[in-house]
């Protein structure tokens, strides 16, 4: 599914947090966005999903969400947040079982199907193992995967990982990064995902969209959004900006 943005603008109390944005992410395709601390990174893709009223275009698939219902919208994206909550004392199957809530009716309960797609997904993220396992008792790089296991149980076509990265070690870093390519290619899943580490956002994904103070100040393919006067500018920051293997950026901190 395709996603369109177009001159979207958010306020929130006294502050325009979105001013003028505008996005198009082709359907199967990854667009990470980034920008300094503040830009409105997070409350671009709440209102991606109708989370966050605005004024503008949104739409996906050439719906907009913020017309649909909660249960139509979460069987059209799915959303992980940066710090969702894990009730303590819950495992980690009926965790993952609570991403088909939208197919379940009202005061109905889950089927042999959805405790079939729960299922499935732990597999896929290879954590079958742990179904069992109460959420406070795992790690860090655990967590993350079963945080994206419950967006993966709504079956939907787009999803929303608001940094999925967040407190992770490098390697657990890239793991996440690779699974949720490995899946994007084999479910051809639009994704969209907020991300703070450059090098990580200009190695997978597709495009890169910069925000600033709001608005957009770059957005393309990851060697023409990520050079060093961008980084300057944007981050206050001095780096290297140099190609790797396949020709993606991979910045270095250059000390003054």
């Amino acid at each position: 599914m395709t996603i369109a943005i177009r001159d979207l603008d958010v306020t929130l109390g006294d502050r325009k947090v979105l001013d003028g944005v505008t996005l198009t992410v082709p359907a199967g395709s990854w667009t990470a966005i980034i920008g300094p601390n503040g830009a409105g990174k997070s409350t671009l893709l709440r209102a991606i999903l109708g989370l966050r009223p605005g004024r503008g275009e949104v739409t996906v698939a050439g719906t907009d969400p913020r017309t649909l219902k909660p249960r139509q919208r979460a069987r059209m994206i799915a959303y992980a947040p940066q710090n969702p909550g894990l009730p303590a004392g819950m495992q980690v199957f009926d965790y993952t079982l609570l991403g088909r809530s939208p197919y379940i009716p009202h005061l109905g309960r889950e089927g042999a199907r959805d405790r079939a797609v729960a299922a499935e997904v732990l597999e896929r993220l290879d954590l079958t193992g742990l179904a069992a396992r109460p959420l406070d008792q795992l790690s860090g790089g655990e967590r993350q995967r079963v945080v994206l296991a419950r967006a993966l149980a709504q079956q939907t076509s787009v999803l929303l990982l608001d940094e999925p990265t967040t407190a992770l070690d490098i390697g657990h870093q890239q793991q996440v990064m690779e699974l949720i390519d490995q899946l994007r290619l084999a479910d051809r899943l639009t994704v969209v995902t907020t991300i703070h580490d450059l090098t990580l956002a200009g190695q997978y994904a597709d495009d890169l969209l910069l925000l600033s103070a709001g608005r957009v100040a770059a957005a393309g393919p990851p060697a023409r959004v990520l050079t060093r006067a961008a980084v300057a500018e944007h981050f206050d920051a001095r780096v290297r900006v140099a190609p790797g293997v396949d020709g993606r950026p991979i910045l270095s901190l250059e000390r003054p």
